[in-house]
């Protein structure tokens, strides 16, 4: 019977060929490990680990707004465009979980980005020209609560509805950019660098999401947790 139980599992494992034995070894029964309980244990203190650190990080990511941009405000034309989205942790985060949200459950992975892209230019075009909307900053850590939960959740919606959803939220977040980058005489200049960096940071995120998707899925949760968390921060610091 041992010698059967011994040929029988050489015949298993010479079916596995070298180019899907990690597949495999993610799907082999818990009788051939010594201890299951082991790795889920393993796989649980690392998320608790990461969601810890997320945690203690939060005071010092919540200063990462306005003001704190080393000067980076200060520069003119294509390049202040082109730093602005990275100037800021809010807007950075926001960008990224719009593409990691929809690489991970949208069909049309580039509807949403295309429509924050865009959403957001109208907005610091208005912001830009003086115009304003009550509490755009509560706005702001909203969309980050918000796209944090949907992105850990992995939460699909019809394509016209999230486009509409982070569309909304673009503008808030164009209506700061404007205003804060003000009407300068290379106003175009400025714009086009802005919404070719918030491109880069979508697809970034397009790129992470579709590699989660490959990999461990669950980073998704770590992340947008992390997202979630700074947006529930800022928002609390927002009233």
């Amino acid at each position: 019977m041992a010698w059967n139980l011994h040929s029988m599992r050489n015949n298993r494992l010479d079916d596995v060929s070298a180019g899907n034995l990690a597949t495999c070894w993610s799907h082999l029964d818990c009788r051939y490990t010594a201890d299951p309980q082991i790795s889920l244990e393993i796989q649980m203190n690392i998320r608790k680990h990461l969601l810890l650190a997320l945690t203690l990080s939060l005071p010092g990511i919540a200063l990462a707004h306005t003001g704190t941009d080393g000067g980076a405000h200060h520069l003119t034309g294509l390049v202040a465009g082109v730093v602005h989205p990275f100037t800021g942790l809010d807007h950075l985060s926001a960008m990224i979980a719009v593409g990691i949200w929809s690489a991970m459950t949208a069909r049309r992975i580039w509807v949403a980005p295309i429509s924050f892209a865009g959403l957001l230019l109208v907005g610091a075009v208005a912001g830009m020209a003086g115009a304003t909307l009550p509490a755009v900053e509560p706005m702001i850590a909203a969309s980050l609560l918000v796209l944090g939960l949907l992105t850990a959740m992995r939460v699909k919606m019809p394509t016209a509805m999230a486009a509409s959803l982070v569309g909304m939220f673009a503008v808030f977040h164009g209506l700061a950019h404007g205003a804060e980058l003000g009407i300068t005489g290379q106003a175009t200049a400025t714009l086009a660098g802005m919404v070719f960096s918030t491109l880069l940071l979508h697809c970034v995120g397009l790129v992470a999401g579709r590699m989660l998707m490959r990999t461990h899925a669950w980073w998704s949760c770590v992340l947008g947790g992390g997202v979630a968390l700074l947006g529930t921060s800022l928002l609390v610091g927002s009233m």
